[in-house]
Protein backbone atom coordinates (compact mmCIF):
# COMPACT_ATOMS: atom_id res chain seq x y z
CA UNK A 1 0.00 0.00 0.00
CA UNK A 2 2.69 2.75 1.06
CA UNK A 3 4.68 1.49 -2.40
CA UNK A 4 1.60 2.22 -4.66
CA UNK A 5 1.21 5.47 -2.49
CA UNK A 6 4.88 6.34 -3.06
CA UNK A 7 4.51 5.33 -6.91
CA UNK A 8 1.59 7.65 -7.58
CA UNK A 9 3.37 10.81 -5.74
CA UNK A 10 6.51 10.07 -8.09
CA UNK A 11 3.83 9.99 -11.15
CA UNK A 12 2.49 13.09 -10.06
CA UNK A 13 5.60 15.01 -9.35
CA UNK A 14 6.85 13.75 -12.90
CA UNK A 15 3.80 15.31 -14.65
CA UNK A 16 4.55 18.52 -12.86
CA UNK A 17 7.69 19.00 -14.11
CA UNK A 18 6.33 18.04 -17.74
CA UNK A 19 3.87 20.50 -17.60
CA UNK A 20 6.01 22.93 -16.04
CA UNK A 21 8.68 22.25 -19.26
CA UNK A 22 5.58 22.75 -22.26
CA UNK A 23 4.98 26.02 -22.92
CA UNK A 24 1.55 28.47 -21.83
CA UNK A 25 -1.42 28.08 -24.06
CA UNK A 26 -2.63 31.36 -25.37
CA UNK A 27 -6.58 31.13 -24.58
CA UNK A 28 -7.01 34.25 -27.16
CA UNK A 29 -5.06 33.21 -29.91
CA UNK A 30 -5.34 29.53 -29.52
CA UNK A 31 -1.32 29.94 -30.08
CA UNK A 32 1.35 29.23 -27.39
CA UNK A 33 3.89 31.73 -25.95
CA UNK A 34 6.82 30.20 -25.01
CA UNK A 35 8.47 30.79 -21.99
CA UNK A 36 11.81 31.89 -23.45
CA UNK A 37 10.39 34.91 -25.77
CA UNK A 38 9.92 38.40 -24.03
CA UNK A 39 6.23 39.60 -23.54
CA UNK A 40 5.12 41.74 -26.97
CA UNK A 41 7.31 39.93 -29.32
CA UNK A 42 7.17 38.12 -32.09
CA UNK A 43 6.65 34.14 -32.29
CA UNK A 44 9.70 32.71 -33.00
CA UNK A 45 11.75 29.46 -32.56
CA UNK A 46 14.58 29.26 -30.44
CA UNK A 47 17.98 28.49 -32.55
CA UNK A 48 18.91 24.86 -32.83
CA UNK A 49 21.60 24.18 -29.75
CA UNK A 50 21.67 27.48 -28.28
CA UNK A 51 19.30 29.69 -25.92
CA UNK A 52 15.92 31.63 -26.42
CA UNK A 53 17.03 34.86 -24.71
CA UNK A 54 19.79 35.18 -27.24
CA UNK A 55 17.82 35.61 -30.49
CA UNK A 56 17.76 39.74 -31.49
CA UNK A 57 14.42 41.67 -30.41
CA UNK A 58 12.37 41.95 -32.84
CA UNK A 59 11.88 44.98 -35.52
CA UNK A 60 9.30 47.53 -33.71
CA UNK A 61 6.74 48.75 -35.56
CA UNK A 62 7.04 52.24 -37.27
CA UNK A 63 6.25 55.21 -34.24
CA UNK A 64 2.90 56.47 -35.22
CA UNK A 65 2.60 60.24 -35.90
CA UNK A 66 1.92 62.25 -32.22
CA UNK A 67 -0.57 64.27 -34.43
CA UNK A 68 -3.88 64.14 -34.89
CA UNK A 69 -5.00 63.68 -38.24
CA UNK A 70 -8.79 63.87 -39.92
CA UNK A 71 -10.17 64.10 -43.37
CA UNK A 72 -12.05 67.52 -42.28
CA UNK A 73 -14.85 68.75 -43.64
CA UNK A 74 -16.44 67.95 -47.18
CA UNK A 75 -16.64 71.99 -47.46
CA UNK A 76 -14.54 74.33 -46.76
CA UNK A 77 -14.88 76.92 -43.93
CA UNK A 78 -16.22 80.14 -43.97
CA UNK A 79 -17.37 81.37 -40.56
CA UNK A 80 -15.49 84.13 -41.71
CA UNK A 81 -18.07 84.61 -45.11
CA UNK A 82 -15.24 83.38 -47.51
CA UNK A 83 -15.83 82.65 -51.06
CA UNK A 84 -14.41 81.39 -53.61
CA UNK A 85 -13.60 83.45 -56.85
CA UNK A 86 -11.89 82.35 -59.71
CA UNK A 87 -10.09 85.28 -62.23
CA UNK A 88 -9.40 84.74 -66.24
CA UNK A 89 -5.97 85.67 -66.51
CA UNK A 90 -5.41 84.55 -69.76
CA UNK A 91 -5.57 88.08 -71.49
CA UNK A 92 -2.21 89.01 -69.84
CA UNK A 93 -0.63 85.55 -69.63
CA UNK A 94 -1.06 84.80 -73.54
CA UNK A 95 1.58 88.07 -74.30
CA UNK A 96 4.24 87.35 -72.20
CA UNK A 97 6.80 85.67 -73.78
CA UNK A 98 9.95 86.46 -71.91
CA UNK A 99 8.97 83.36 -68.98
CA UNK A 100 7.74 80.61 -68.83
CA UNK A 101 5.63 81.03 -65.71
CA UNK A 102 4.13 84.59 -66.15
CA UNK A 103 1.88 84.20 -63.00
CA UNK A 104 4.15 84.28 -60.77
CA UNK A 105 4.40 87.51 -61.22
CA UNK A 106 0.37 88.05 -60.25
CA UNK A 107 0.98 86.18 -56.87
CA UNK A 108 3.86 88.01 -56.23
CA UNK A 109 2.41 91.52 -56.60
CA UNK A 110 -0.40 90.22 -54.74
CA UNK A 111 1.70 89.02 -51.97
CA UNK A 112 2.99 92.63 -52.05
CA UNK A 113 -0.40 94.35 -51.78
CA UNK A 114 -1.68 92.00 -49.26
CA UNK A 115 0.85 90.74 -47.15
CA UNK A 116 2.37 87.16 -46.70
CA UNK A 117 0.03 86.31 -43.52
CA UNK A 118 -3.32 86.40 -44.20
CA UNK A 119 -2.91 83.79 -46.30
CA UNK A 120 -1.40 81.46 -43.58
CA UNK A 121 -3.77 81.97 -40.73
CA UNK A 122 -7.36 83.16 -39.94
CA UNK A 123 -9.51 83.07 -42.00
CA UNK A 124 -8.58 80.28 -44.15
CA UNK A 125 -7.46 81.88 -47.60
CA UNK A 126 -6.33 80.17 -51.09
CA UNK A 127 -4.60 81.92 -53.39
CA UNK A 128 -3.24 80.08 -56.74
CA UNK A 129 -2.96 80.45 -60.11
CA UNK A 130 -2.69 78.40 -63.60
CA UNK A 131 -1.41 79.99 -66.95
CA UNK A 132 -5.15 80.49 -67.53
CA UNK A 133 -6.79 81.19 -64.05
CA UNK A 134 -6.25 82.25 -60.61
CA UNK A 135 -8.53 80.51 -57.53
CA UNK A 136 -8.99 83.01 -54.63
CA UNK A 137 -10.66 81.89 -51.22
CA UNK A 138 -11.25 84.81 -49.18
CA UNK A 139 -13.52 87.27 -47.66
CA UNK A 140 -15.06 89.90 -49.90
CA UNK A 141 -12.87 92.45 -48.85
CA UNK A 142 -10.07 90.76 -49.79
CA UNK A 143 -11.79 89.95 -53.05
CA UNK A 144 -11.67 93.15 -53.87
CA UNK A 145 -8.27 94.20 -53.34
CA UNK A 146 -7.39 90.47 -55.41
CA UNK A 147 -9.42 91.77 -57.86
CA UNK A 148 -8.06 95.42 -58.67
CA UNK A 149 -4.64 94.01 -58.78
CA UNK A 150 -6.09 91.41 -60.75
CA UNK A 151 -7.54 94.29 -63.13
CA UNK A 152 -3.88 96.42 -63.51
CA UNK A 153 -2.76 92.66 -65.39
CA UNK A 154 -5.60 91.99 -67.10
CA UNK A 155 -6.25 95.78 -68.30
CA UNK A 156 -2.34 96.06 -69.99
CA UNK A 157 -2.59 93.10 -71.81
CA UNK A 158 1.26 92.41 -70.49
CA UNK A 159 1.62 96.07 -72.39
CA UNK A 160 5.49 96.71 -72.64
CA UNK A 161 6.89 99.56 -71.41
CA UNK A 162 10.34 101.32 -72.00
CA UNK A 163 12.69 102.29 -68.67
CA UNK A 164 15.98 104.24 -68.41
CA UNK A 165 17.79 102.90 -65.18
CA UNK A 166 20.82 104.28 -64.55
CA UNK A 167 23.36 103.28 -62.06
CA UNK A 168 25.75 105.85 -61.08
CA UNK A 169 28.28 106.80 -57.88
CA UNK A 170 30.29 109.94 -56.29
CA UNK A 171 32.85 109.60 -53.33
CA UNK A 172 31.02 112.41 -51.40
CA UNK A 173 27.78 112.91 -50.97
CA UNK A 174 28.00 116.86 -51.35
CA UNK A 175 26.16 116.48 -54.65
CA UNK A 176 22.79 117.75 -52.94
CA UNK A 177 23.20 120.93 -51.45
CA UNK A 178 22.94 122.44 -54.55
CA UNK A 179 19.91 119.91 -56.09
CA UNK A 180 17.86 120.38 -52.94
CA UNK A 181 15.51 122.89 -54.30
CA UNK A 182 14.95 120.05 -57.31
CA UNK A 183 14.35 117.16 -55.16
CA UNK A 184 11.12 116.42 -53.30
CA UNK A 185 11.54 114.09 -50.81
CA UNK A 186 9.80 110.26 -51.00
CA UNK A 187 9.48 108.08 -47.60
CA UNK A 188 11.41 105.53 -47.30
CA UNK A 189 11.92 102.67 -44.38
CA UNK A 190 15.24 102.15 -44.87
CA UNK A 191 18.39 103.36 -42.49
CA UNK A 192 20.89 105.57 -44.67
CA UNK A 193 19.07 105.52 -48.01
CA UNK A 194 16.69 108.47 -49.23
CA UNK A 195 14.56 108.96 -52.29
CA UNK A 196 13.42 112.28 -54.27
CA UNK A 197 11.07 112.57 -57.20
CA UNK A 198 12.33 115.22 -59.59
CA UNK A 199 10.19 116.73 -62.96
CA UNK A 200 12.28 114.83 -65.98
CA UNK A 201 14.23 118.27 -67.13
CA UNK A 202 15.34 118.47 -63.30
CA UNK A 203 16.59 115.08 -63.35
CA UNK A 204 18.63 115.89 -66.89
CA UNK A 205 20.35 118.89 -66.06
CA UNK A 206 21.08 117.27 -61.86
CA UNK A 207 22.53 114.07 -64.23
CA UNK A 208 24.65 116.40 -66.44
CA UNK A 209 25.91 118.33 -63.33
CA UNK A 210 27.01 115.32 -61.78
CA UNK A 211 28.44 113.59 -64.31
CA UNK A 212 31.35 116.78 -64.43
CA UNK A 213 32.63 115.54 -61.23
CA UNK A 214 36.25 114.11 -61.19
CA UNK A 215 34.84 111.15 -58.79
CA UNK A 216 31.59 110.30 -61.12
CA UNK A 217 31.04 107.15 -62.45
CA UNK A 218 28.70 105.45 -64.49
CA UNK A 219 28.33 101.96 -63.88
CA UNK A 220 24.79 100.95 -65.89
CA UNK A 221 22.55 103.20 -68.18
CA UNK A 222 20.33 100.52 -69.93
CA UNK A 223 17.09 101.10 -71.72
CA UNK A 224 15.21 98.31 -70.76
CA UNK A 225 11.88 96.40 -72.53
CA UNK A 226 9.65 95.47 -69.54
CA UNK A 227 6.53 93.66 -69.40
CA UNK A 228 4.27 95.10 -67.32
CA UNK A 229 4.36 93.80 -63.58
CA UNK A 230 7.37 91.62 -64.71
CA UNK A 231 10.98 91.70 -62.90
CA UNK A 232 14.01 93.23 -64.99
CA UNK A 233 17.49 92.60 -63.60
CA UNK A 234 20.78 94.56 -64.20
CA UNK A 235 23.36 93.00 -62.78
CA UNK A 236 27.84 93.55 -62.78
CA UNK A 237 29.03 90.64 -60.86
CA UNK A 238 32.11 89.79 -61.44
CA UNK A 239 34.08 86.35 -59.78
CA UNK A 240 37.35 86.76 -57.49
CA UNK A 241 39.64 83.19 -57.02
CA UNK A 242 41.28 82.49 -53.74
CA UNK A 243 43.24 79.86 -51.96
CA UNK A 244 40.37 78.70 -49.35
CA UNK A 245 42.15 75.36 -48.16
CA UNK A 246 45.22 72.96 -48.28
CA UNK A 247 45.09 69.39 -47.82
CA UNK A 248 48.17 67.44 -47.03
CA UNK A 249 48.55 64.66 -49.67
CA UNK A 250 51.57 62.28 -50.47
CA UNK A 251 50.45 61.28 -53.58
CA UNK A 252 51.30 64.41 -55.49
CA UNK A 253 53.89 67.12 -55.63
CA UNK A 254 55.12 68.96 -53.29
CA UNK A 255 53.13 66.81 -50.78
CA UNK A 256 49.72 68.81 -50.37
CA UNK A 257 47.29 69.87 -52.53
CA UNK A 258 45.80 73.27 -52.36
CA UNK A 259 41.28 74.36 -53.25
CA UNK A 260 40.53 77.13 -54.98
CA UNK A 261 36.82 78.89 -54.64
CA UNK A 262 35.25 81.99 -55.74
CA UNK A 263 33.23 85.18 -54.47
CA UNK A 264 31.29 87.54 -56.11
CA UNK A 265 31.81 90.96 -56.20
CA UNK A 266 30.19 93.93 -57.83
CA UNK A 267 26.08 94.65 -57.43
CA UNK A 268 22.64 93.38 -58.73
CA UNK A 269 19.45 95.29 -59.04
CA UNK A 270 16.23 93.76 -59.63
CA UNK A 271 13.29 96.18 -60.85
CA UNK A 272 9.74 95.37 -61.18
CA UNK A 273 7.36 97.99 -62.47
CA UNK A 274 3.48 97.70 -62.15
CA UNK A 275 1.25 100.58 -63.72
CA UNK A 276 -2.37 101.09 -62.70
CA UNK A 277 -5.12 100.57 -64.66
CA UNK A 278 -5.06 104.56 -65.80
CA UNK A 279 -1.29 103.81 -66.69
CA UNK A 280 -0.46 106.86 -64.84
CA UNK A 281 1.14 105.68 -61.81
CA UNK A 282 4.01 103.26 -61.39
CA UNK A 283 3.88 100.81 -58.90
CA UNK A 284 7.64 99.41 -58.39
CA UNK A 285 9.77 97.10 -56.48
CA UNK A 286 13.27 97.90 -56.33
CA UNK A 287 15.86 95.58 -54.76
CA UNK A 288 19.71 96.21 -54.99
CA UNK A 289 21.92 94.30 -53.49
CA UNK A 290 26.36 95.07 -52.92
CA UNK A 291 28.77 92.48 -52.56
CA UNK A 292 32.48 93.78 -51.83
CA UNK A 293 35.99 91.99 -51.27
CA UNK A 294 37.59 94.56 -48.72
CA UNK A 295 40.69 92.49 -49.00
CA UNK A 296 41.85 88.96 -48.69
CA UNK A 297 43.15 87.88 -45.11
CA UNK A 298 46.54 85.59 -45.72
CA UNK A 299 46.72 82.75 -43.13
CA UNK A 300 49.80 80.63 -43.28
CA UNK A 301 49.28 76.38 -42.94
CA UNK A 302 51.85 74.14 -41.85
CA UNK A 303 51.69 71.07 -44.61
CA UNK A 304 54.62 68.47 -43.60
CA UNK A 305 56.37 66.11 -45.50
CA UNK A 306 59.42 63.71 -45.30
CA UNK A 307 61.46 65.94 -47.44
CA UNK A 308 60.72 69.31 -45.78
CA UNK A 309 59.23 68.76 -42.27
CA UNK A 310 58.43 72.75 -41.89
CA UNK A 311 57.10 73.29 -45.41
CA UNK A 312 54.58 76.56 -45.23
CA UNK A 313 51.45 77.25 -47.77
CA UNK A 314 49.24 79.91 -47.71
CA UNK A 315 45.44 80.73 -48.08
CA UNK A 316 43.14 83.41 -48.05
CA UNK A 317 39.86 84.38 -46.01
CA UNK A 318 37.47 87.00 -47.83
CA UNK A 319 36.64 89.92 -45.70
CA UNK A 320 33.46 91.28 -47.79
CA UNK A 321 30.41 93.74 -46.86
CA UNK A 322 27.20 93.92 -48.29
CA UNK A 323 24.41 96.28 -48.81
CA UNK A 324 20.75 94.83 -49.30
CA UNK A 325 17.54 97.29 -50.04
CA UNK A 326 14.27 96.15 -50.81
CA UNK A 327 11.17 98.27 -50.92
CA UNK A 328 8.18 99.55 -52.90
CA UNK A 329 7.64 103.12 -54.58
CA UNK A 330 4.81 105.00 -56.41
CA UNK A 331 5.18 108.01 -58.45
CA UNK A 332 3.56 109.50 -61.69
CA UNK A 333 4.62 108.44 -65.15
CA UNK A 334 5.74 112.08 -66.24
CA UNK A 335 8.18 111.99 -62.74
CA UNK A 336 11.49 110.89 -62.71
CA UNK A 337 12.66 108.17 -59.28
CA UNK A 338 16.05 109.16 -57.78
CA UNK A 339 17.09 106.82 -54.92
CA UNK A 340 20.48 107.11 -52.43
CA UNK A 341 21.77 103.83 -51.26
CA UNK A 342 24.03 106.05 -48.77
CA UNK A 343 27.57 105.65 -48.28
CA UNK A 344 27.93 101.70 -49.32
CA UNK A 345 30.48 99.50 -50.60
CA UNK A 346 31.45 100.95 -54.09
CA UNK A 347 30.70 97.95 -57.15
CA UNK A 348 34.23 98.48 -58.17
CA UNK A 349 36.45 96.31 -56.66
CA UNK A 350 37.15 96.83 -52.61
CA UNK A 351 40.96 96.27 -52.43
CA UNK A 352 42.39 99.48 -51.06
CA UNK A 353 45.18 101.23 -53.02
CA UNK A 354 48.73 103.06 -51.98
CA UNK A 355 48.60 106.86 -52.13
CA UNK A 356 51.94 106.13 -54.43
CA UNK A 357 52.68 103.45 -56.79
CA UNK A 358 55.12 100.69 -55.19
CA UNK A 359 54.33 101.68 -51.61
CA UNK A 360 52.77 100.21 -48.69
CA UNK A 361 49.09 101.02 -47.66
CA UNK A 362 49.03 104.34 -45.78
CA UNK A 363 47.75 103.75 -42.77
CA UNK A 364 44.24 104.09 -42.32
CA UNK A 365 43.18 103.08 -45.62
CA UNK A 366 40.12 101.97 -45.97
CA UNK A 367 38.16 100.24 -48.64
CA UNK A 368 36.34 102.62 -50.91
CA UNK A 369 32.59 103.87 -49.76
CA UNK A 370 30.47 105.78 -52.83
CA UNK A 371 27.33 107.34 -52.42
CA UNK A 372 25.29 105.18 -54.93
CA UNK A 373 22.62 106.88 -56.83
CA UNK A 374 20.01 105.07 -59.14
CA UNK A 375 17.61 107.15 -61.67
CA UNK A 376 14.56 105.47 -62.89
CA UNK A 377 12.50 107.40 -65.57
CA UNK A 378 9.76 105.84 -67.80
CA UNK A 379 9.72 106.11 -71.53
CA UNK A 380 6.60 105.30 -72.33
CA UNK A 381 4.94 102.46 -73.84
CA UNK A 382 7.32 100.38 -76.58
CA UNK A 383 4.94 100.31 -79.34
CA UNK A 384 8.65 100.15 -81.84
CA UNK A 385 11.48 98.47 -79.76
CA UNK A 386 13.97 100.29 -82.35
CA UNK A 387 12.78 103.88 -81.36
CA UNK A 388 14.13 104.25 -77.82
CA UNK A 389 16.69 107.09 -78.04
CA UNK A 390 20.52 106.21 -76.43
CA UNK A 391 21.39 102.76 -75.24
CA UNK A 392 19.89 99.98 -77.07
CA UNK A 393 16.81 97.99 -75.75
CA UNK A 394 17.07 95.13 -74.60
CA UNK A 395 14.39 92.45 -73.21
CA UNK A 396 13.83 91.85 -69.34
CA UNK A 397 15.21 89.03 -67.62
CA UNK A 398 13.00 87.58 -65.12
CA UNK A 399 13.97 87.00 -61.82
CA UNK A 400 11.64 86.02 -58.57
CA UNK A 401 12.68 86.50 -55.14
CA UNK A 402 11.26 87.19 -52.15
CA UNK A 403 8.10 89.33 -51.74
Amino acid sequence: MSARILLSGLVILLAADLATAQPAADDSTGDVTPMWRPAGEAHTQPPAGGRGDLLPPATDPPPRSSARVSSGPDTLPNKHGQVWREYDISPYTTRVTSTKRPELAIIDWILRKTGYEVWHGEPLGILSATDRKLRVYHTPEMQAVVADMVERFVRSEAQTSKFSLRVVTVDHPNWRSRAQRVLHSMPVQTPGVSAWLLQKEDAAILLAAIRRRSDFREHSSPHLLVNNGQATVVSSMRGRSYVRDAAIRRDVWPGFQTETAEVDEGYMLEFSPLLTADGRIIDAAIKCHVDQVEKMIPVTMEVPTAADPRQRTKIEVPQTTHFRFHERFQWPVDQVLLISMGMVASPTSGEAKPLVPGLPLALGSTPPRSDLLVFVENKGKASDPQSATGAPLREAKNYHGRY
